[in-house]
Order: C-alpha cells, then structure tokens, then sequence
C-alpha cells in the first residue's frame, strides 16, 4: 500500500513542498521538513512496538506521537486525556499497548504508571537528508484503535486499518476537492476520528496544512480564516455558537464568507443555525456523516466550476441531511426484518447499513460484539434510522436503540453513566436519557431513584461522581428525582415513559 503521508515519506528533503506548513498549534509549528525530522526522532523508540497508546492531547506532540507510530507500522490507541480513572484502567486492560507516549513533563494519571513511557519533544530531530525510514504499514493492519462508548457496558475498541483511513481521506478529497493547497483550521479533541483522523492525518495526506485552534473560540476562527485557512471543521455546538456570535461579530462574518469550505459533523446541525449561517454570511455548512467504526459515509459532494483551489466548494448542502454515500461507500435502507427498503421518497425510514473499504476490522477482544455487528453478507449495522430522497440525500431521524446521546459533539452511551451512578451510596436505581439542548446537541439526563428519599443526592453531586469516574462531559445535567422507574413486564426500563410523563 503506498505510504499514508507521500508528502513526508516520497517527497526528496530538499523539495520546495519540504518547507511548506504542516502542523501549527497555537505559536508553535512545524513544516513537512521538521515534521519528517520529528518523527524520524521518535520511530526508533515505537518500532518494536505492537501498540502504543498515545495521551491524546491537542498539541503538537500528539501529532507528532500518531505520525511517527503509523510511519513505524505500530498501531495507536488514541487516549483521553480527560477520561476518568476506572474508563482509563479499563481501556488499557483490554488494549494493553507496550508503551505511551506523551510530551515531555506530562504528569499521566495513575494507571499509566505501570507502562514505559516514551517522550515526545517536536524540537528533538532525527538527523541526515531521508530522516524516515519508509512507511513500514501495509494495506490491513491495523492503524488506530479507537474506543467508543457502549450502551450497554465498557467502551469498545474498534480496530481500523489502514485502508479505511486512506480510503475515508481520498473519498472526501474527491468529494471536497480537497487539495494541498487548503489550510484546516479547527479546535476538536485529537482522542477521536473527527479530531485526529479527518483534522489531522487529512491535512498530512493532501500535503496541506492544519491549524489547531487548542481551545474553540470565535475570534480563533476570525483570527485564521481571515490569516488563509480555507477550511473550517466543527460540531454543532461549535456551528451554534458560531450562529450566536454573527450579529455582534462582523469580522467572523466576514472570515465565514470568504472561506472555501464549512463542514460540520459528529451530529445534527440544527436547521435553525444552518440557516442563521446562510442568511449572514451567504455560506451553507456542509454535513457529513461516519462513525468510529466507519469512518465517513455520506457527505454533499461538491463539483467545481473552476478548478482553482479558492472556488467556493458550496455543493448543495441541504439542512437536515448528510448528502450522499461517498465513493467507494455502498448504502442500504433496511426494515425491521433485513428486508431492504426499495422506496426512496423521503418517508420510508430504514436502518443504515454499510458496506466498503471504510470499515473496521473487528472490536477488539470482542468476536460476539463484532459477529452481532456485521450481517451475514458483510453489511455492517449502524444503528442509524433514515430515510432517503429519491436523488440518493439521506436524512438521519435518530437512533434504533434509545441509549445514545450526542453532546457537545461527542457520542455517549447511557448504560456506563447509569453504571456510574449505581456506584454512588444514595442512588438505588438509574436511568439516563438525553434531550435537545440548543447548545450542547443534546443534554444528559438523570433519572434516579435515591437510596434515602429523606435526603437523596444532588445534581452537582452526581454529576461530579460521574465526572471523576468516566469523562466531565459524561456528567448528567439535569435530575429527576422518582419513587420507581417505569419498567416492563420483563424488568427492563421503558425510558420513552420517563419523558411522556
């Protein structure tokens, strides 16, 4: 399989592309050039590796760490740097990955504590004219494994080789015209695949550029969309507070107009600020859509009336849908029963299943979960319910099951906060559902049936429980207090009662 990155591992040093930007967080950065040089310093120390576990924070070092590992064939497994003790213990159990990497004076929390550690300093560099050694991946191996929330239990850790990422990235180029010409800016986490693999392994494949915003922030997309970025990625709660800052922000207006492409993802953007967008700034936000186990499947696609890099890539963005499957994507519509659905009119909905060269392998340690995943001819199901026009736009309605929330630009799964939540002595029962909040996507919340109906826990209570054990995202932001929780005659609890009442 030809390298990931041909512009840092196919391209002579003394090339003019050598001493183009490549990475840029905040004041510091590196070009093609150092950044070849960086890894280079750092592929020696992961070579002998199965696994490394990289403490994903967004800076320059985690760039660098998932650079130089995938360059040395080792697989990554991307960290939160946020995750709770119990969450972190757990994915290191499963992963178990032969060293971590991080930057230099990084205190790790405490169940890193066992695993060798191998410092990552952007400025050390390897020397001579070919620093890297040739990209050592091949087309199947695994090159992230990246753990998602269940609803039911632990996280999972979906296995993606390298194929998917390739494929993901020359798909979205094809339908972006994306080049090496584009700047990226963005401030998502790097412990995910809208992060890490679309925000950074995309720039570094096009031979482009990436600017980290390190903190999301209105006047930081001002600042570098006004400086030559091109490109704008985000989540919904970023496009909302992007929507919120227009009338009183005529710069960011300004930026916004003049960029050359708006993507939004990891949720839905409410129609309501697709359209404040529009209506100032005359641009339309592109929604694509992908999962961590497929990365992308459906985006608008974009046809240039002019081939130069900075024509307007608006496509036709329609609110409310995520366009169409993606090259290389296959997509399906089926009924409750497998049955595919025939009727594209925009009415009928279905589960999404997918098959294509954007899937994972398998979850790791997990061949029941991977079996129940995957039909017997090889479509994979998401989970997803839409419904699709008869021109092939898919609008997502929501999820199959009820356990899944989407916050903030993150997917949360209800089953390990409610097992957070049994964790504290003044809860006896839990549930945990999710409802529309104009901000965050949705907001998490509890329903609880307290241990002591005298003196049952409070919010903040539980909500720093839930914090200290998973992630501060995870943490419920609204509770209702109950005598018992609706359940069938089965014993499981009907959630869909706990809003109707």
């Amino acid at each position: 399989m030809p390298s990931l990155f041909p512009a840092l591992t196919d391209a002579p040093a003394d090339a003019p592309a050598a001493g183009r930007p490549a990475l840029r967080f905040g004041e510091r950065s590196l070009t093609y050039a150092e950044l070849a040089a960086a890894a280079g310093a750092v592929v020696g120390g992961v070579r002998e590796a199965r696994r490394a576990a990289v403490w994903a924070t967004p800076t320059l070092e985690t760039a660098v760490a998932v650079t130089a590992a995938l360059l040395a064939g080792v697989t990554v497994v991307p960290l939160n740097p946020r995750s709770g003790e119990k969450e972190l213990g757990h994915i290191l159990s499963d992963s178990t990955p032969d060293l971590v990497l991080a930057a230099p004076g990084e205190k790790l929390p405490a169940p890193l504590d066992g695993l060798a550690r191998l410092d990552v300093d952007p400025a050390d560099r390897a020397p001579g004219d070919r620093p890297l050694p040739e990209d050592r991946g091949r087309d199947e191996d695994p090159a992230l494994v990246v753990y998602t929330s269940g609803t039911t239990g632990p996280p999972k850790g979906a296995v993606i080789p390298r194929r998917a990422i390739a494929s993901t990235l020359d798909a979205l180029a094809d339908a972006w015209q994306w080049t090496g010409d584009d700047v990226l800016v963005h401030g998502l986490p790097l412990f995910h695949v809208h992060g890490l693999v679309l925000g950074v392994l995309g720039p570094l494949r096009r031979g482009g550029s990436v600017r980290h915003l390190g903190r999301f922030s209105t006047e930081g997309v001002t600042r570098e969309l006004s400086g030559g970025a091109t490109m704008l990625f985000g989540v919904p709660t970023m496009y909302h507070r992007v929507a919120e800052a227009l009338p009183t922000e005529p710069e960011l207006v300004k930026a916004l107009a003049g960029a050359r492409l708006l993507v939004s993802g990891s949720a839905a953007l409410p129609v309501h600020d697709h359209e404040r967008i529009a209506a100032a700034t005359g641009r339309r936000v592109v929604e694509r859509y992908g999962m961590t186990e497929t990365l992308m499947l459906c985006s608008s696609r974009w046809t240039p009336p002019d081939p130069r890099p900075s024509v307007r890539a608006d496509g036709e963005a329609r609110p409310g849908t995520v366009g169409v499957p993606l090259p290389g994507v296959e997509l399906r519509l089926v009924e409750e029963d497998g049955t595919p659905v025939t009727a594209y009119d925009g009415e009928t909905v279905g589960e999404i299943q997918v098959r294509g060269p954007n899937l994972f392998t398998a979850y790791l340690n997990r061949p029941d979960a991977t079996a129940d995943a995957f039909t017997s001819d090889g479509w994979f199901r998401t989970g997803d319910m839409a419904v699709r026009d008869a021109d092939g736009y898919v609008r997502i309605v929501g999820r199959k099951a009820t356990d899944l929330i989407k916050s903030g630009g993150y997917k949360i799964g209800a089953g390990e906060i409610e097992n957070a939540l049994l964790e504290h002595p003044g809860v006896r029962e839990a549930a945990v559902t999710g409802e529309p909040d104009a901000d965050l996507g949705e907001r998490i919340v509890a329903w609880i049936v307290p241990a002591d109906h005298r003196t049952p826990p409070a919010l903040g209570e539980l909500a720093d429980h839930v914090a200290r054990r998973l992630a501060p995202h995870k943490r419920p932001r609204v509770l209702h207090l109950l005598a018992a929780l609706p359940r069938n005659d089965m014993g499981k609890i009907m959630k869909r009662a706990l809003h109707d009442g």
